[in-house]
This record gives structure tokens, sequence and C-alpha cells, in this order.
């Protein structure tokens, strides 16, 4: 900074204010600043200045699986909100797994972050203490910690999947077979439970053997469903607890050589760009993917700028079925007769 005052003639105050925008500078000062800076190539220490300031100006994002297109699109939206109020994403993925998840959080934590946003994992107790000692600003996004306390947004879990349950019985369908994600999650105990409540207002009986668990993998759904449709009495429908999954479901339907919906009918969590190119085109439960990376966003904007209540604030946003043509009626579906 000396060197860029030195060559522009200036003082070094009036070189910060430039580069922090800390006061104002006439038009032709600010010229020659930044004319000094191109030619001697100064660039400002980020670290030198989060030491001097206090904050990094940098927020950690953790998220459970980047290949999922639920979890990329709200990835952007925080990134491009965050962004426009001057902060930068330090992004991780912690692949679904709760060490590399601990090793992660740790990580963003040394880099000195000023806040966190996690999709965690499991119900991780070994990440419930370094949250609980780091004492930054925390928001969860998609699925929460039993006994941690923090800001978090959700989707009402249990409601969408009765919702798309529901249909599928209304089509006749009484044998419903379900894939589901890890019960180490919140969704995925959540999402389990509105399939059994769905069951219950529809007085069905609730039957392990036609609940397999695809932990939100492609291949472990494919394994679950392959299981299901070469039981004894197949499934004439299957629900998938997420859009990975659903990809699994659907190979492994193929592989059998069935046809959806003509002999089984799918319906799936999550909807993503290609569900309606799927042929047939899917029903899925879309989320609001916008507002939940935007109300997370703003949350932890809100904690860093002391604006928040005390209290923690937990969003619960609603799901929406989005019906297309990979359900059917049952009385439509012969080998589901025979």
């Amino acid at each position: 900074m000396l060197d860029v005052a030195k060559a522009a003639n200036v003082s070094v105050a009036t070189v910060s204010a430039v580069i922090n925008g800390s006061a104002p500078v006439s038009p032709e000062l600010r010229s020659r600043i930044e004319q000094a800076i191109q030619v001697i190539g100064y660039k400002r220490n980020a670290i030198a200045r989060s030491l001097k300031l206090g904050t990094t100006r940098t927020v950690g994002l953790m998220v459970a699986d980047i290949t999922n297109p639920f979890f990329t699109d709200v990835v952007a939206v925080i990134q491009d909100v965050l962004h426009r109020a001057g902060y930068a994403v330090m992004l991780c993925c912690n692949d679904e797994d709760v060490e590399m998840q601990d090793e992660q959080i740790e990580l963003l934590i040394d880099r000195s972050v000023d806040g966190l946003i996690i999709a965690p994992a499991g119900d991780d107790e070994t990440l419930k203490r370094i949250i609980a000692g780091a004492n930054l600003p925390t928001v969860l996004i998609d699925r929460l910690l039993d006994g941690i306390d923090t800001d978090a947004v959700v989707l009402d879990n249990r409601r969408a999947v009765q919702d798309a349950t529901l249909y599928m019985i209304g089509l006749g369908h009484r044998r419903i077979g379900y894939i589901s994600g890890s019960l180490e999650t919140s969704t995925g105990r959540e999402r389990l439970a509105g399939y059994k409540a769905a069951l219950e207002a529809a007085k069905l009986p609730y039957e392990d053997d036609l609940v397999r668990i695809g932990n939100f993998r492609e291949k472990d759904a494919y394994k679950a469903t392959m299981q299901l449709l070469t039981s004894a009495e197949r499934p004439t429908a299957i629900f998938s607890a997420n859009n990975l999954m659903v990809i699994g479901v659907m190979k492994a339907i193929r592989d059998i050589c069935l046809k959806c919906p003509e002999e089984v009918s799918v319906a799936s969590f999550d909807d993503f760009p290609w569900a309606d190119v799927f042929q047939p085109h899917l029903t899925t439960i879309a989320q609001p993917v916008q507002a939940i990376g935007e109300q997370a966003a703003q949350l932890i904007l809100d904690r860093l700028s002391g604006k928040s209540p005390a209290a923690p604030r937990r969003l619960v946003l609603q799901g929406r079925l989005m019906i297309r043509e990979s359900c059917r009626p049952v009385s439509l579906t012969p080998r589901a007769i025979a």
C-alpha cells in the first residue's frame, strides 16, 4: 500500500479508503490510485486483513452429496445470495460419510470461516461437539441434528411423502414398496414416517418386507429394488425417497424386464431437470430449492450481522407433488392382477 501511495502521490490512508471503500475519494484520486495498483500489481493480503478486522467474509458450506442435483442447486442459490452480500463460500462435500464430515468441519473452522451452513451426513455426536465448541453462527439445511439448537431450513418431509403415498393408494395400489434413505439422517426417518402415516390413514398394514434401505445411493437402491421385484409378492408400486435412488429403481425395473407404469408404478422424492425427460415422465415431490437456498443464506447473514433473535429459527417449507406419467391405476396393471 505504501508503494501504491508513492506511485499515485497520495497518502496511505487514501489508498486504504479506495481499496476498502471506507471513505469517499474524488474520481481523480481514485483513477490515479487504481492505475498505480495495476502498474505495481498490488493485491490485498486477505489473511492479514482478516486478522486485523476479525472476519474473513467467508462462510463454510458442507453438503452431503455434491453429485445430487438437489444439493448442487441449493449450493448455487446460497453462493449467489452470499456473493451479493460480500461473502465468499468455502464448499465441502461429506459424501454421506460421518468421518469425512468431522474432518471437513474442523478444516472449515481452522480456515476461520465466519459461519457454517451444513447438510449433515448423519446424527453424529462428534459433529455436535465440534459445532458446539466452535461457537460459530450455524444453519442446518435439509437435515437436522438431535440435541443441537440452531437455525435450520428444512422441508416437511413427513407430509410430502404421506401425500405422495396416499396418491398411489388412491390409484388402487395396496402393496407399495418403499426405498428408504439412510435412517441415520433426519430426512430418512421423517420420510419413512410419512410412508407409514399414509398406510395408517388408509388402514393398510405396514409390512417390513416392502421397505428396503437404499442409503440415498443409486447402487444401493438398485439392489434394494431387485429384492422387492423378485419377492414372492412383488409390489405394484414403488416410492423412492430421493432422486438418485430413483435412477437405481428404474434400472432395476428395466433389467428385470418389467415396464413402468404398465407393470410397476414409480414415484420419487426430489424433482430434477430430467424428471420430465424420463420415459415415462416421473411423478415426483418437488422441493422449493430456491427458497431453501435463499432462506439458509439469509439466516446466516442475519446471524453474522447481529440481526437475528436470540432463539434459533427453524423454517419448515412445503413440497409439491408433481403428477406425471409414471403412476397408473392398479386396475390397469395386468401382471399385478395375475
